[in-house]
Parts: structure tokens; C-alpha cells; sequence
């Protein structure tokens, strides 16, 4: 007896799982449908070996199912884990990712742009740093962190929120005279309202601060050369610093501990980002955590989001604060 090695199509599916046509073609487009159809369709399709022709799928809805995301790199921890979230967010709607690592580089940025528009894909997520970088309207686009206009949303953790409230942890863990240092760039995004939101909270709770703030390229030195100015018989004048990223952080403890200034004993300690050692064990800092999960199913949603009039300008999700061993914490009350 001869064997049917033919490829089984989506009417061999729905037979398999005794559903309608239309259920099985719900399914393997990510449409809802009741769990007990769900879990027959699912059956069946493992069972078939089905496979979904994408490209032919794509054709008849006018899709590539394809989006490209824009990062600067994969290497700094913050964007690693940032492009992880995204990709997973993507797979649970059925579409791949077209990652393009930009380094920051402006040219580099419009020129992938165009690249991704050449290849017909259904949107674009961008954490982009070219002031004039031109997107075609008729491009779906998210930007992460900046705001580049009233038509395209933006997806930012709350940075005002989150620098106010490293200043007030501080002064709940009795600190008196804190520093900010800043590293970055001079393109107005959301990231600099961290600072806005620190000298808040310094001022509600009534700590004394300064400021240390470098430009991206100015030399990492002049943290050092700060710090080195307010050490007076091998003392910080400072008993607190805020860090606006973790990799900042980490420059810092390291320039503290050379100059044999102790954290958290001398001088506690706060970044901003939520990094941890090797992406899921502990916080390389203490920390004000983004929401980086959430930030990316809010790309991927408003991204897909068929209703233009639906998408908000500027979506702020909610930070947290985690203690990463760079502060002292309170100590729980002894027993009686």
C-alpha cells in the first residue's frame, strides 16, 4: 500500500481536531478562540506536523509578520535584556525580529531605517538617538525613550518618578548630603527627567546636593577628579550618591574603591536600571528597577495596534526600588 507523504494543510487540522475551517485559521493567526478549540488545534497541529506557510500567509494579508527593532547594541546589559523582552513579546504575536545594532551611530540609524522599509515590514521600535532621523509616515513606529512627535508613541519607564525616588530612599536610609552623576547624551529624551525628579525628592525631604554632569565622550576621569575633590581626611563629604544608569554605578564603585572609600558603609548607593549579574541572578547595584518586560509588550502592542487613534503620544510605566548591597537597610526590630 502506498503512503501519502503529501504535506498536511489546514483542512488536515481542522479534521484532526473535528473544528471548523475557520477556528484552525483563528488559531494559527493568533486570534482568540475558546481554550478547548485552542487545545485540539494546537493537538492536531503537533501531531500533523503542520507548518505555516508565513510567506504565503503574508501575501494574502498584506503582512511580512516582520518588525525590525533599532538598539544601540546587545552588549551593555540594559539592551540585551531590553531586546530579549521584545523578541519574546513579538514570537507570542506570531512575528519574527530583524535586529539592527545602530552603536549609536546616527547615519547608521536612517540607514537601516530605510533598509527596513525596503523590506516591507509591518513597523519599526526604535531606542534611536539621531535628532533628525526620518521615518516614513506610513511606517508604523515606536520610539523607546524619546519623544519624536505627536504621530509616533513613545515608550519610556517613569524617569521623573524614578529619580525622585532614589533621592528618597536615601534620606530614609539617613543620608544627609548626596551627589548626582550623570553620563549621557545632550538629545532632550526621557531619561533626563531623572534628574528633575531627584532634585524633587532632595527638596521634599530636605537633602543637601550637588551635581557632577559629563556629556557622552567627555573623559570618565573627571568622576574620579569629583570625588577626589570631596574627600577630606579620608572622608567623602558625601554620604549619598545617585547613579542615572547601573553602568555608571559600576564605574563609581570602582573609582571608590580605589580612592578606599567604603559602600555602603562611607557612602550609600543608588543606580538606575535594574541590571543584574548574568541577566537573572542579583542586582548588580542597589537599584531603581525599570519595567523592562512591560516596557516591550507595550511596544509590541502599540505597535500592532490597528487604530492609529488608539496610541498614545508618551505611555510612562511605574519603576521600583531594589536593594542591590550598596546601601544600608533598615534592620527589623529585634524580638522581646
Amino acid at each position: 500500500m502506498k503512503k501519502d507523504f503529501s504535506t498536511p494543510t489546514m483542512k488536515d487540522v481542522a479534521k484532526e481536531a473535528g473544528v471548523a475551517l475557520g477556528t484552525v485559521s483563528k488559531v494559527v493567526n493568533g486570534l482568540p478562540v475558546g481554550d478547548s478549540y485552542r487545545i485540539r488545534v494546537e493537538a492536531a497541529i503537533q501531531k500533523l506536523n503542520y507548518q505555516v506557510n508565513s510567506y504565503a500567509q503574508g501575501l494574502k494579508a498584506n503582512k511580512t509578520y516582520t518588525v525590525a527593532l533599532l538598539i544601540p547594541n546587545t552588549i551593555e546589559p540594559f539592551y540585551a535584556s531590553l531586546t530579549y523582552y521584545i523578541n519574546v513579546a513579538l514570537m507570542k504575536k506570531r512575528y519574527r525580529m530583524l535586529l539592527c545594532a545602530t552603536d549609536y551611530d546616527p547615519r547608521q540609524e536612517q540607514e537601516y531605517i530605510m533598509m527596513a522599509q525596503q523590506n516591507k515590514v509591518d513597523g519599526i521600535i526604535g531606542l534611536t538617538y539621531n535628532p533628525n532621523l526620518i521615518v516614513d509616515e506610513n511606517t508604523p513606529f515606536v520610539a523607546i525613550d524619546r519623544s519624536m512627535g505627536s504621530k509616533i508613541p513613545c515608550v519610556a519607564c517613569d524617569n521623573f518618578a524614578g529619580g525622585q525616588l532614589a533621592a528618597e530612599k536615601l534620606a530614609d536610609l539617613g543620608c544627609k548630603h548626596v551627589a548626582f552623576l550623570r553620563s549621557g547624551s545632550t538629545l532632550d529624551n526621557e531619561p533626563n527627567k531623572r534628574k528633575a525628579g531627584f532634585e524633587t525628592g532632595c527638596l521634599s525631604r530636605g537633602l543637601s546636593y550637588e551635581m557632577k554632569i559629563l556629556n557622552d565622550g567627555d573623559p570618565f576621569e573627571e568622576f574620579e577628579h569629583f570625588i577626589s575633590e570631596h574627600i577630606h581626611d579620608g572622608r567623602l563629604s558625601f554620604d549619598g550618591i545617585f547613579c542615572v544608569t547601573d553602568r555608571l554605578a559600576y564605574h563609581i564603585l570602582s573609582i571608590l574603591h580605589r580612592l578606599q572609600i567604603r559602600v555602603p558603609e562611607d557612602v550609600q548607593l543608588i543606580g538606575f536600571d535594574g541590571i543584574r549579574t548574568f541577566g537573572s541572578i542579583d542586582y548588580h547595584c542597589s537599584t531603581i528597577v525599570q519595567p523592562v518586560s512591560d516596557m516591550a509588550e507595550m511596544c509590541v502592542d502599540l505597535l500592532l495596534r490597528e487604530n492609529t487613534m488608539a496610541k498614545p503620544p508618551l505611555v510612562c510605566l511605574p519603576v521600583t526600588y531594589a536593594y542591590g548591597g550598596t546601601t544600608l537597610e533598615e534592620k527589623a526590630p529585634a524580638n522581646c
